[in-house]
Parts: structure tokens; C-alpha cells; sequence
């Protein structure tokens, strides 16, 4: 979080203090809420177009099975249950609030139930400032001293291992989380950035693949305090460091500004487009390009403001801009604004949210999409529950500060875990085919009295013809 940003949100938050925040700021601002809609509904007929056949060429993939007895006759009548167990696609949030909410242990537990229940990908904090705030003294272990939404990682990666959530790190050189001690002379900045690599590497490397390697490298230099950032190799020389440590895991770029909402985006003139393909022309290994989503706009703002965000085709443009550089995309960081609890501006949210998952979901390029805070109330910049400053003011979480589902929580849940998954049960012919998404299966078949069970997979690198033997 830069000082720009920062200034942004306080800024931001006088409005509150003024009293314009009430039940429902959509209500109190005389909102249509159906206007932030608007581009949505008008390009409704292609936008389903061109979602429903990249799903179905993107995200799904045939499966053949042939079913014989023990002499390899072909059975005639088989009745079969296939089960998805786990997606390959990845879907997420950060888990900043681990084991955070206080002495609640119920809010705690809820937390943990509904993140194990909708995500199957985590965001764990590796910010170096609460990491290591004294030199040395460094906070991995489970029973570190406590900082607000820093969970230490010992304690993140272990529950992710323990409930099939794989964990992200974000990040290795954020220079706007970097410690005060650490700031210097480039070189003592350079000597102990590697310090940090080796270690991070040393002890994450194997249990976390995938690695956000630098972020939000636009939001103003003479913020930052460290005195790196600002040479022109900064980019690139993170990423090689980072290639060195961590040569088998997934390093990925993140950046918020300039994305969706400038013109420029949507061609190869982009600053950020450009600032990746001068860093891979230079030799840094990028394996994927993060772009955030924090929609941090007022209420009586949003519909200009999001012109550009909330317009299928402008998303789908940029999407097909940065796919020319070769690389996966991700959507790390995402916040869609209820503004309240009103259950009319909670369901708006909700709708933005499908609209969003399924433009990217379908699209050839895309890996991942991470939503940020998983509750309201707990987001930066303000004290727990203080819903009037900071990012709370958005009630942009996908559960209510008492951690009860909200209808954009929903949403994501019945996407990947109904909609977005193949589950049947069926009597079929020997030789039998179907379509699933892309993942990991159970299949149990029974013929003439006898039941086999069968793990597969639906993916490009396994085999989509399997013979059965019952």
C-alpha cells in the first residue's frame, strides 16, 4: 500500500466522518443501482456468446472410457457416478485473517469453514516489513508475536496443507513494504534482498509454488524510501534474483494501475504491458502477469468510474492484449464495493461478481482469480469493525463483520463448486464419453454385480481414453 493510496483512502474516508455513509449509501446518494449494471445488460447476448464457448473450450475437456469384463468383452449395461473432486483452474483469497479476529474463537472457526468451503487457492502475507521488523528477527513461525492481518506463514501454509488449498506468497520485493532497517545504499539494499530470497527460498520454496515476485511498481517513487526502485532495472533484477532461488516455482508480476480503466490498456501501449515486455526482452523469467481489481471508487462515482471495469468488452480487450505476451494471467486482487448490508446493494455486488468470474473464467489466458477480503471489517487501513474509514468503508468483503455469508460469497461457492463442475450419476453403454472441467475425478462403476473405483484425471497431460475392467 503506497502513500498514494493511502492518501486516496483518507481522503476518501472524510466523506464518512461528514456522515454521507448511512444504512445505504446507494439509497443516500439517490444511486440506480441498476446503472453500474448498465454495460453488463446491454452486452448480455455477445458477452454469453463468447463466455459459454470459452468455457466450454477452455475450461472443459473430453473423456472416453471403454468398460470390459475380466475376459475384455465390452459390458453392454454399466451404471456409472463420476465425481470432480478438485478443479485445475485456481480460485482464491487472501488469508490475511487466519487465526486474527480477536479472542472470537466462533468468528474464527466460521472464517476457516467458509474459506475451506469456497477457495481453493490462498494469498499468504510475505510482506517484509512485518516479516522481519527488526533484523533477524524474523516472524515464520507459528508462534510469532502477532501483527493485524499478518498472519505468520509457518501457520498459513500449514492449514493450507492440512485442507487442500495450495498458498500463494505475496511478496519478495514489494518496495513499499520494505523495513526501514533494510534501506541504505543500493548495494546494502541489493545484499539484503538477497538475504531474503535465499532464506524465503531456503524454507518456502518446496511447500509454496507459486510467488509474487514484485508489486505495485506505479504508484509514485518518492514514496517508497527505498532507494533501488528507482533504477530502470528494478523489474527485471527482481525477477533473475528471483529465478535463481526459486528456479522451479511460479513467479508471477502484480500491479493495480493503469489496467482497466486507462484506454491505453486495451493496446500494447500500456505502461504496464510494456514494462513486462521490456523485462522478458531483457531477460527476466515472468511465468505470470497479476492484474488488480480493487474497485476503490465512491458511490456517487461508480458509474463513471467504471465505465471501463464493468464493460465486457473492454475487459475482454484487455485480456486479449496482455495474452499476446505469452503468459498466464491472474486477477490477484479483487474488491467489489457494497457500500453496505443493504440486501439490495449486497445483491448488486453479488451480480457485479458473476458477471466479472464468468468474463474470466472463460478466457484462454486466464489461471486464477483471487478475491481479497474474505469478511467486512477486517480490511486495511482501519480498525476492525470501523466501517466508516480505510478500506472497510467499501463493505467489500464476501462475508458481513459477523462472518455470515453475503450473496456475493454465494455466487463464487456455487460457480466452482455447482456450476463450474461436473458431477453425475447415469446407467450407460460400454463405450461411453462425456465433457468435464478441467480436474481431478472419482469413478465408480458397477456391472453385473461388481463395483471397481477409479481416480482420473481431465487435463491436457493425462490420457482422455481409459479402458475399465469390472
Amino acid at each position: 500500500m503506497s502513500v498514494t493510496r493511502r492518501s486516496f483512502l483518507a481522503a476518501a474516508g472524510a466523506y464518512g466522518a461528514m456522515g454521507v455513509f448511512g444504512p445505504s449509501l446507494w439509497a443516500a446518494m439517490k444511486y440506480d443501482r441498476d446503472a453500474v449494471l448498465e454495460r453488463f445488460r446491454l452486452r448480455a447476448a455477445d458477452t454469453d456468446a463468447r463466455v459459454k464457448a470459452g468455457i466450454e473450450a477452455n475450461r472443459k475437456r473430453p473423456m472416453f472410457f471403454t468398460f470390459k469384463d475380466a475376459a475384455g468383452k465390452i459390458l453392454e449395461n454399466v451404471h456409472v457416478k463420476v465425481v470432480q473432486k478438485t478443479h485445475d483452474f485456481k480460485y482464491g483469497a487472501d488469508i490475511f485473517m487466519l487465526d486474527e479476529i480477536g479472542d472470537s474463537k466462533e468468528k474464527n472457526e466460521a472464517y476457516k469453514e467458509h474459506f475451506a468451503a469456497a477457495f481453493n487457492l490462498a494469498t499468504v502475507p510475505f510482506y517484509w516489513k512485518d516479516l522481519e521488523p527488526e533484523e533477524g528477527k524474523t516472524r515464520y513461525a507459528k508462534n510469532s508475536p502477532k501483527i493485524y492481518r499478518r498472519p505468520p506463514p509457518d501457520l498459513c501454509v500449514e492449514w493450507c496443507e492440512a485442507h487442500g488449498i495450495e498458498p500463494k506468497a505475496h511478496c519478495l520485493n514489494y518496495s513499499g513494504q520494505s523495513p526501514d532497517w533494510s534501506r541504505g545504499d543500493i548495494q546494502k539494499e541489493k545484499y539484503l534482498l538477497e538475504k531474503r530470497f535465499r532464506e524465503l527460498a531456503e524454507r518456502y520454496a518446496r511447500r509454496v509454488l507459486m510467488w509474487e515476485v514484485t508489486n505495485e511498481t506505479f504508484w509514485g517513487s518518492d514514496d517508497k524510501g527505498c532507494n533501488f526502485y528507482h533504477e530502470p532495472d528494478f523489474v527485471e533484477w527482481s525477477f533473475k534474483l528471483a529465478e535463481r532461488y526459486f528456479p522451479a516455482n511460479h513467479l508471477v508480476i502484480n500491479e493495480w494501475s493503469g489496467l482497466w480503466g486507462d484506454t491505453w490498456s486495451h493496446r500494447s501501449r500500456g505502461r504496464y504491458y510494456m514494462q513486462i515486455e521490456r523485462a522478458m526482452l531483457k531477460g527476466a523469467r515472468i511465468d505470470g502477469i497479476g492484474m488488480q481489481f480493487h474497485m476503490f471508487f465512491d458511490a456517487a462515482k461508480a458509474i463513471s468510474s467504471t465505465r471501463h471495469f464493468y464493460d465486457p468488452q473492454c475487459l475482454f480487450d484487455v485480456m486479449d492484449t496482455y495474452a499476446k505476451l505469452g503468459r498466464p494471467i491472474q486477477i490477484t486482487e479483487i474488491t467489489i464495493p457494497a457500500y453496505s448490508n443493504d440486501p439490495g446493494d449486497e445483491e448488486v455486488q453479488a451480480e457485479i461478481l458473476r458477471e466479472l468470474y464468468r468474463i474470466w473464467f472463460s478466457h484462454p489466458a486466464m489461471e486464477a482469480i483471487i478475491y481479497w477480503n474474505l469478511p467486512d471489517g477486517y480490511a486495511w487501513g482501519a480498525e476492525p469493525g470501523d466501517m466508516a474509514t480505510g478500506e472497510n468503508r467499501y463493505y467489500g468483503g464476501l462475508c458481513r463483520f459477523d462472518m455470515t455469508p453475503k450473496p456475493a460469497f454465494n455466487v463464487i461457492k456455487d460457480l466452482f463448486g455447482k456450476e463450474w463442475r461436473t458431477n453425475f450419476e447415469r446407467d450407460v453403454g460400454g463405450k461411453f464419453a462425456f465433457r468435464g472441467f478441467k480436474g481431478t475425478y472419482e469413478l465408480e462403476a458397477t456391472a453385473n454385480g461388481k463395483t471397481v473405483r477409479r481416480e482420473f484425471g481431465i487435463n491436457t497431460v493425462s490420457p482422455n481414453s481409459v479402458d475399465i475392467i469390472i
